[in-house]
């Protein structure tokens, strides 16, 4: 049985394998390099931890762990565009570092490599692991409109915000350990439990997402923080204020989320609103939630093969800034 190290450096090793043709340059540098930017390869390390909770031979599983991972990556190069974000993982976004179009058409070839390498299982498996895939795909694109939906929209419910993070989010992590599953052949008891340990991870982990964006430390981080603010993003953070301030919070806060300045005062004002209101410690106890959730679908799971999963959420969970 593998642990979480030994998967991760697998999976860095096996995409370090992949080859990209030299022509067009712009439709294969951009691939390559947004590949080489690294990450925490959390979906295709989850796929292969739940192949291995049924079946320790994982190869057979490998390939659609990397089509995973470049589906993932594919979602970011799109979703930076929309959201006009200059830097991932600590370096230019692909869209900054040559132009829209240039990104759109590379995110459009990694996701057809995606579904190439998803493709690659046994035949017995194939059908099932596409429908869980295009379910998923689908999701994500429905989370993603709803989260550019919310920009505009004057009133989002935490109910309406939680379910875009499922699908914008959670569904991917979810969808990437069912179809671990799948390759074991395991059944589709223990295929949902994974699913629902997954799904409500998922959520668990943008909620602390949302919280070092707004809280974390820019270099640890790997994105700017404070940027959901200053994109007037009705995170939860934003949304549960809402919720318990008094009447002159209210109103400055949704001041500070009607203008378009783009100034660390307005970071820091709208944070000082959050600590005021211990909207970080609000944060983590939905996050707890969501987490203690997670683990009775895991608890379900009869395998002596979960180390490596049980590992996976603490470090979620401790996950520092």
């Amino acid at each position: 049985m593998k642990s979480i190290a030994n998967l991760h450096a697998l999976i860095e090793k096996e995409l370090e394998k992949l080859e990209y043709p030299n022509s067009p340059p712009k439709l294969y540098k951009p691939i390559e390099y947004v590949m080489g930017l690294g990450g925490k390869r959390m979906r295709p390390i989850l796929l292969l931890m739940a192949h291995q909770l049924f079946d320790e031979n994982i190869e057979k599983a490998i390939s659609p762990a990397l089509g995973i991972e470049i589906f993932h990556n594919f979602t970011l190069l799109h979703d930076d565009i929309m959201d006009k974000a200059p830097i991932r993982r600590g370096q230019q976004t692909v869209h900054e570092k040559w132009d829209n179009n240039v990104a759109i058409l590379s995110g459009d070839t990694m996701l057809m490599q995606a579904y190439k390498l998803l493709s690659d299982v046994h035949n017995s498996v194939l059908k099932e692991v596409l429908t869980v895939f295009n379910k998923t795909a689908n999701q994500v694109c429905e989370g993603q409109q709803l989260d550019m939906d919310f920009e505009t929209e004057k009133e989002v419910s935490i109910h309406d915000y939680l379910k875009m993070i499922e699908c914008k989010t959670a569904v991917l992590l979810a969808a990437a350990l069912q179809i671990g599953a799948i390759t074991a052949n395991a059944s589709q008891k223990e295929q949902n439990d994974l699913y629902e340990f997954g799904k409500n991870m998922g959520i668990a982990f943008q909620l602390k997402d949302d919280l070092l964006d707004a809280f974390g430390n820019p270099e640890a981080f790997g994105k700017l923080v404070g940027g959901d603010i200053l994109s007037n993003k009705k995170t939860y953070l934003y949304l549960k204020s809402l919720e318990v301030a008094d009447k002159n919070q209210i109103i400055k806060l949704k001041q500070y989320f009607q203008t378009k300045e783009k100034s660390k005062a307005k970071v820091d004002a709208v944070k000082t609103i959050f600590i005021a209101l211990e909207i970080p410690q609000l944060t983590t106890d939905l996050m707890h939630e969501y987490h203690n959730r997670a683990m009775q679908h895991l608890d379900a799971i009869d395998s002596a093969n979960k180390a490596p999963l049980l590992a996976f959420s603490a470090k979620l969970m401790d996950r520092i800034s």
